[in-house]
């Protein structure tokens, strides 16, 4: 089903966060999220509109301590730019095919600009989903059918006889991110508004039995810090489970392989370390890729989330001891469903992982939760509902909207909709729809029109 890209047009508006969260070098409190809004022509003259939204996420995209928050935003805001003119003057193709057209010459023409492959993407992150929203509100077909039944166009090799059996689930459980300042108990709580704040509260209003905790590339403080979050976590009577992520914050494989022995040797981490599923990215992007990790990888299974810059990352990562990469919507949807496809080719012990950008909830976290849901994973990170006052922020009809069009997604609670957690779970079965995976709409008009530098 080919199509051309008629309009793209790029809004955002601002999200300011009610707890600051510290992952890496950064400590966010507040960012722009961008949004795409895209108009397609079918080849049949048949015309649909289609969105996205993302994000504009400092200090993840490019860690370069040199440039500041907004500097990192104009970089995304280049790559959205560079995308929009790419794919307005592309023709017709299929949606996949849009992608895979425009890949390579985004790259480089970001390279010219001085940004990485992670920005350079970014833009057609939203592009795509955007795209694919409209061609499946111009069909009258979800977003599950429309990659399952292959209406996208897919003609990866890795994806030859995947895409048919793919089958999304109803529920996901939440992995809860403990930050590197969150508060662990309530001594430590600073916000009081009434929403939960330390991990002891999240764990009694949520439920959650799956984690996801921020070590900073100090080895002794890093015990410390998960020492106090074990002392949290031990009180849960059902096994629990946690991933460890690293941001990028260690040297070298040595230096993590140096946490994990004084982890296994500190007896207040026994249980937490027995619980880790696995690590994600602990090593900085520029030597992540150097040299193996299988010594790591024999302990617990270590994934790349920075450093999966390009559709052969994932490769080359499993021939150095990597045994996973993460999904997430900002490095494309293709890619995901590509590296799915590779998990499954390869064997059971290649997996995939979901991860989040502070996604916030509408359009951001409803594609997000469907992509995952269709490549089959049973629990991802969730973090954007809980440094966010839920869609505080937004008109009261927008709210409503995505309340009244997704029932079993959102609750109404102190004030505002919010994403509705239950026993660790979030419900997603009404995903199912007609477009990507939203029967609701944001409000244009209470955003700005995002200007390119």
């Amino acid at each position: 089903m080919k199509f051309s890209v008629r309009e793209i047009a790029l809004h955002e508006r601002d999200v300011r966060l009610r707890m600051p969260f510290r992952f890496g070098i950064v400590t966010l409190t507040e960012s722009p999220q961008a949004f795409a809004r895209v108009r397609i022509r079918l080849d049949n003259g048949k015309e649909a509109e289609g969105a996205s939204a993302e994000l504009l996420a400092p200090k993840w995209f490019d860690k370069n301590p040199a440039l500041s928050n907004e500097q990192n935003f104009d970089q995304l805001r280049v790559s959205l730019g560079l995308a929009r003119d790419a794919y307005l003057s592309g023709g017709a193709n299929t949606a996949f095919g849009h992608f895979s057209t425009h890949y390579q010459p985004q790259v480089a023409r970001g390279a010219a600009k001085g940004l990485n492959p992670l920005v350079a993407n970014y833009g057609p992150a939203l592009i795509d989903r955007a795209a694919l929203d409209a061609l499946c509100r111009a069909l009258g077909i979800s977003f599950y059918e429309a990659i399952r039944t292959n209406v996208a166009g897919i003609n990866a090799p890795e994806t030859k006889g995947f895409l048919q059996g793919l089958k999304p689930t109803d529920e996901i459980a939440a992995r809860h991110t403990v930050g590197l300042v969150d508060p662990i108990t309530s001594s430590e709580r600073r916000v009081n508004d009434g929403l939960p704040e330390t991990l002891e509260e999240v764990v009694a209003r949520y439920g959650h039995r799956w984690f996801k905790l921020k070590v900073g590339g100090d080895a002794k403080a890093d015990v410390e810090r998960l020492a106090a979050i074990a002392s949290v976590l031990d009180r849960i009577g059902e096994p629990y489970f946690a991933s460890l992520d690293g941001n990028e914050q260690y040297e070298d494989v040595e230096g993590v392989l140096d946490l994990w022995r004084r982890m296994k040797a500190e007896r207040r981490l026994q249980r937490l370390a027995a619980s880790i599923a696995f690590v994600e990215q602990p090593i900085k992007r520029q030597n992540a890729l150097a040299a193996d990790v299988s010594a790591l990888s024999r302990e617990k299974p270590v994934i790349i989330d920075e450093s999966d810059d390009s559709l052969d990352a994932f490769p080359r990562a499993k021939a150095l001891g990597y045994r996973g990469v993460s999904s997430k919507t900002c490095k494309g949807l293709y890619k995901s469903i590509i590296n799915a496809a590779r998990c499954k080719a390869w064997g059971p012990d290649y997996f995939m992982t979901g991860e989040d950008l502070t996604i916030q909830p509408g359009l951001a976290l409803q594609q997000d939760l469907a992509l995952v849901s269709l490549i089959g994973l049973t629990h991802l990170e969730r973090n954007g509902h809980h440094y966010v006052n839920g869609m505080a922020s937004l008109a009261a009809h927008e709210q409503e909207a995505f309340l009244t069009a997704h029932p079993d997604l959102y609750e109404r609670s102190h004030g505002a909709v919010r994403l509705k957690i239950t026993h660790g779970l979030i419900a997603m079965r009404s995903l199912d729809c007609a477009g990507y995976a939203s029967r609701a709409m944001p409000d244009w008009k209470t955003m700005r029109e995002m200007k390119i530098p």
